[in-house]
C-alpha cells in the first residue's frame, strides 16, 4: 500500500513534528513493513511565520531516509504545476487559482492532488500543531499514544472517508469570568449566532466553564477501539481537516477543500460534499496544541497538568476574536449550502446579536474584531451567491481535475 501523509504547515518547529511522527511509525511497524509505503507530501508557507524552506527540509536524515520519499511544496512549485495544468488544456487559469491558489485550503488542495498524481491508496493529514497523544482527564493526567495511521488504515479499507478524534486546546472559546455586563446568557446567545451544529455553546459550556478550555480524551473509547458512520445532517457530514484520512481509491479524493476569500472552514464545505460517501469515525485522538505551549511533548515531557485558557490572557483572547471573525465569514455560505430554507432568519439572528453583543465584548477585552462582526457579516451576506458561485466552479475544475490525472496514469 502507497500511504501518502500531508502535512499544511508555517511553522519554524516542523522538523521536531516530523521527528516525533517518524518514530511513531516505526514504533508501530510501519518503517519495517515491506507491503507499507510512506510518503510524505509537505505543502509549507513561508509567509505564516517567517520561515524558511530549510525550517522544513532540514530533517534528520536518518530519518528522512526510513521514508519512501519525502516532497515539498511551496509558492513556485504549486505554481509551476497551475502553469502545467493551464498550458495542457486541462483548466483555465482561472480554475487553477480556484483549486490551487494561495490559501490554506488550496494548500490543502495541493497536497490531495500530488498525492493522486503519485499514485497513493491512502492520503492522512496532519496538522502541525497535532501532536500523536491522548491526554485523558486525572490528577495526574493520564497520556496515551496513539497509533493515528495504523487506526485510520484498517477503518478505511471500505471507507471514503475516515476521521480521528480532538483533544487538548480545540475550541477557540476561552474561560471568562460572567459578570452583570456579560453574562453566561448573553455568551451563550453570541454563540448560538456564531455556531454550525457542531461548535454549540450547549457542547461546549463544559469544556470551557469547567474544564478550563482543555477537552480530554475519552479513555473507553480509546479502550473500545469501535469506528462509527458520520451521519449525514442538513446534507452534511462533518469531519475536521487533519487526523483525517482520504480512501484515494474509493471516493475519498473526488471532491476539493474550499473556503470563501477571507475565510477557513474549508474542511466545512467538504462536509458538504459527502452526502454519497462513507465516512467513519475513528477511535484515534491527537492532541491540539494551539497555543504551542507543550511542544515539549514532542521530546517525551509529558506535563501532569493542562493550564486553564483564561479570557485575561490578550494573546487567547486574539485567537478568539479571529476565530468569531472567520466563523461570520464563512456562516452565510455555510446556511446557503445547508439549510437555503432557513437562510434568511439565520443572517438576521445573527446580525441582530452581534448588533447587541459585539459592544459589549469589545468594551470588556478592547479588541477591534468585535465591532468588525456586523460589518463582515453584511460584506459575506451580500457576497454570498458569489461565493455560492465560486464554490461550484471549484467542485467542477476538481472534476476536470481529476479526469485528467487519471487519464495519466499507466
Amino acid at each position: 500500500m502507497k500511504i501518502g501523509i500531508g502535512f499544511v504547515t508555517g511553522r519554524v518547529g516542523f522538523r521536531h513534528l516530523f521527528k516525533t511522527y517518524v518514530n511513531n511509525w516505526n514504533e508501530h511497524g510501519f518503517l519495517r513493513d515491506e507491503d507499507a509505503h510512506l510518503h510524505l507530501f509537505v505543502a509549507y508557507d513561508l509567509s505564516y511565520s517567517g520561515t524558511t524552506r530549510a525550517d522544513y527540509s532540514r530533517v534528520d536524515p536518518a530519518l528522512a531516509a526510513r521514508l519512501d520519499s519525502l516532497s515539498y511544496f511551496g509558492t513556485t512549485a504549486i505554481r509551476d504545476e497551475r502553469r502545467m495544468l493551464v498550458n495542457h488544456g486541462v483548466l483555465s487559469a482561472e480554475e487553477s487559482e480556484l483549486l490551487f491558489g494561495e490559501g490554506y485550503g488550496k494548500k490543502r488542495n495541493a497536497v490531495v492532488w500530488h498525492a493522486i498524481k503519485a499514485g497513493m491508496d491512502r492520503l492522512l493529514f496532519i496538522d502541525d500543531d497535532e501532536y500523536p497523544l491522548a491526554a485523558v482527564r486525572g490528577d495526574p493526567i493520564s497520556w496515551h499514544g496513539q497509533s493515528i495511521l495504523s487506526c485510520h488504515l484498517k477503518a478505511s479499507e471500505h471507507a471514503d472517508i475516515t476521521h480521528g478524534r480532538h483533544c487538548g486546546y480545540v475550541s477557540p472559546i476561552p474561560r471568562i469570568g460572567f459578570d452583570r455586563r456579560l453574562t453566561e446568557t448573553m455568551f451563550a446567545e453570541f454563540i448560538e449566532a456564531l455556531s454550525n451544529d457542531i461548535v454549540t455553546w450547549d457542547k461546549t459550556r463544559r469544556i470551557v466553564l469547567e474544564d478550563g478550555g482543555v477537552t480530554y480524551a475519552d479513555e473507553s473509547v480509546i479502550r473500545s477501539g469501535v469506528t462509527e458512520e458520520v451521519p449525514l445532517v442538513k446534507g452534511m457530514k462533518f469531519i475536521s481537516g487533519a487526523n483525517l484520512c482520504l480512501n484515494l481509491r474509493r471516493g475519498g479524493g473526488d471532491a476539493p477543500f474550499f473556503n470563501p476569500p477571507e475565510a477557513r472552514g474549508e474542511d466545512t464545505f467538504l462536509s458538504t460534499c459527502l452526502a454519497d460517501k462513507k465516512v467513519v469515525r475513528v477511535p484515534a485522538y491527537t492532541f491540539h496544541d494551539a497555543y504551542l505551549r507543550y511542544q515539549t511533548l514532542l521530546h517525551g515531557v509529558l506535563p501532569r497538568s493542562l493550564s486553564a485558557v483564561e479570557a485575561d490572557d490578550t494573546r487567547i483572547v486574539k485567537r478568539f476574536a479571529k476565530a468569531a471573525l472567520g466563523w461570520t465569514r464563512y456562516k452565510p455560505l455555510l446556511t446557503w449550502v445547508s439549510d437555503p430554507g432557513r437562510y434568511q432568519e439565520t443572517i438576521e439572528f445573527m446580525e441582530a446579536t452581534f448588533t447587541k453583543l459585539a459592544p459589549v465584548l469589545h468594551a470588556r477585552f478592547g479588541l477591534p474584531e468585535f465591532s468588525r462582526l456586523v460589518p463582515e457579516l453584511k460584506r459575506f451576506s451580500r457576497r454570498v451567491q458569489e461565493h455560492a458561485d465560486m464554490f461550484e466552479r471549484t467542485k467542477e475544475a476538481w472534476n476536470k481535475a481529476l479526469a485528467w490525472a487519471k487519464s495519466q496514469r499507466p
